[in-house]
C-alpha cells in the first residue's frame, strides 16, 4: 500500500484541503486547489457536468468509468447575502447546525482576496427560507471589502490544522478529508494498470440536500450502470469509536444502501484483514446524519459508502449533552484519526484493484448449500 513518503504527501494534502473555506453553491477555493492538482498529473483529465460536479479520470480511456469515488466539497458554513453598514453584515448559513451553537458565535469572513474578516453573531432568524439568516457585527469597519457571495464559517481557537497525538484537528472534515482520500488513491490507483476503471466524482452543495448528486443523476452525467462508492465524515458513536478504523457503512438514517456491492466490499475487506491483521476497519450502520449513497440508490444505481468516523460533527462540541441542556453550545475544529484516513485510502485501492477480480462466495449459493446439507431436518 503506500510507501511512508505517500503517507507524508497524503497528510499534507489533507491538511491542506481541511482548511479551506467552502460552502454548498460556494465549493471555489476548493475546486481551484484540485484543479491545480489535476493539471500536474498528465494521465488524468477534469470536467464539470452542467451542474459544476468534477469528474476527474484517467486520460485516454474510451469509455466512462464503471466504478467512481464520490465525495463532496462543500461544508456547512455561511454565505453573505447583503453588507447592511461598515460594521453589519447579513449571512444565511448554508447546512445543519443547532440553533444554540450560534448564540453570540465568533465568526470569520473571507473577502475576494482570501482576508479574514471577524465578526460576531448578533441575531439569528432560524425559521428563515431557505436557510436560517445571522447578522453580524464586524470587528473593525471592513465592510466595503466583504459582497454577496463570501464565504464565512466559525472562527475556532487555536492554530488549524493541527495533528496532535494521531489526531487531526481542523475546520472542515467533512468531507474534505474524504475529497483528500479520494484523490490520494486515484493518485496512486493511475500508476497501475489492473483493477476497475475508475475515477472520481466531486460533488457540490451537498450538505443543503444532495444537490449535485441530484442535478447529476436527473441530467444524465453519471452513466447508467456506474457504481459508486460514496465517502463520507460520520459523526461518531460509542459503537463506532474514531481510532478503530474506517467504515464500510451499510445504510444512514434514511435508508439502507445496495446490499450486493456492500457485501462484496465487506468480504474484500474480511479477506484483506486476514493477509494484513494490523489493518483495521468497521462495519456500521452509522444513523447520524444522510448520504450521497442513499440519493445514488433512490436513482437505481448501486452505491455505498465508506466513512471516517468524526469528532464535533458539523463543528458542534458535546451534541447530546448541550441538547440535554447540560452544558453550553459551544462550535468546535472537527477531527478524525490520521491512521484511520490513510486505511480509508487503502481501502479504496482494494475495493477498485480487487472488486472485478477476487473470487469471492455468491452469498446465494452459500445459503442454497445450506439447504441442501441440512433440509432434512424440516422432515422431521
Amino acid at each position: 500500500m503506500a510507501t511512508a513518503s505517500e503517507r507524508r504527501t497524503h497528510e499534507r494534502w489533507l491538511c491542506q484541503l481541511t482548511s479551506l473555506p467552502t460552502a454548498a453553491g460556494r465549493e471555489d477555493r476548493v475546486i481551484e486547489w484540485i484543479e491545480e492538482w489535476t493539471s500536474r498529473r498528465r494521465n488524468l483529465r477534469l470536467r464539470r457536468d452542467d451542474a459544476g460536479n468534477l469528474f476527474i479520470t484517467r486520460a485516454g480511456r474510451r469509455r466512462a468509468p464503471d466504478l467512481l469515488i464520490t465525495a463532496h466539497l462543500d461544508h456547512p458554513a455561511f454565505v453573505v447575502r447583503r453588507v447592511i453598514d461598515p460594521r453589519t453584515v447579513d449571512l444565511e448559513f448554508r447546512g445543519g447546525v443547532r440553533d444554540p451553537y450560534f448564540d453570540d458565535a465568533r465568526i470569520e469572513i473571507f473577502d475576494a482576496s482570501g482576508r479574514a474578516h471577524r465578526a460576531r453573531i448578533v441575531a439569528l432568524n432560524a425559521t428563515a427560507t431557505p436557510f436560517k439568516r445571522v447578522t453580524v457585527t464586524l470587528a473593525k469597519r471592513e465592510g466595503a471589502a466583504i459582497a454577496p457571495g463570501d464565504v464565512g464559517r466559525w472562527l475556532l481557537r487555536g492554530e488549524l490544522p493541527r495533528i496532535r497525538d494521531g489526531i487531526l484537528l481542523t475546520h472542515a472534515c467533512d468531507d474534505l478529508a474524504g475529497v483528500a482520500a479520494a484523490l490520494a488513491s486515484l493518485d496512486m490507483l493511475r500508476r497501475r494498470s489492473t483493477g476497475a476503471n475508475a475515477g472520481v466524482l466531486l460533488t457540490r452543495a451537498e450538505e443543503v440536500g444532495f444537490i449535485g448528486t441530484l442535478a447529476a443523476c436527473e441530467q444524465g452525467s453519471v452513466p447508467e450502470g456506474t457504481r459508486l462508492l460514496c465517502l463520507e465524515n460520520s459523526r461518531s458513536f460509542p459503537e463506532s469509536p474514531i481510532g478503530d478504523g474506517p467504515i464500510l457503512r451499510v445504510g444512514d438514517r434514511v435508508s439502507v444502501f445496495s446490499p450486493s456491492l456492500t457485501n462484496r466490499i465487506a468480504a474484500l475487506l474480511d479477506a484483506h484483514k486476514q493477509r494484513h491483521p494490523d489493518f483495521k476497519w468497521q462495519r456500521k450502520l452509522m444513523p447520524g446524519g444522510a448520504c450521497e449513497a442513499s440519493a445514488f440508490s433512490t436513482y437505481g444505481y448501486e452505491s455505498t459508502c465508506l466513512c471516517l468516523p468524526l469528532g464535533n460533527y458539523h463543528n458542534m462540541t458535546d451534541i447530546d449533552a448541550v441538547l440535554g441542556g447540560q452544558r453550553p453550545a459551544r462550535v468546535g475544529p472537527e477531527y478524525i484519526s490520521v491512521d484511520d484516513f490513510h486505511r480509508l485510502v487503502e481501502m479504496l485501492i482494494v475495493c477498485v484493484t480487487r472488486l472485478d477480480t477476487a473470487r469471492i462466495p455468491d452469498l446465494r449459493d452459500r445459503f442454497e448449500k445450506l439447504l441442501a446439507r441440512h433440509g432434512h431436518v424440516l422432515d422431521g
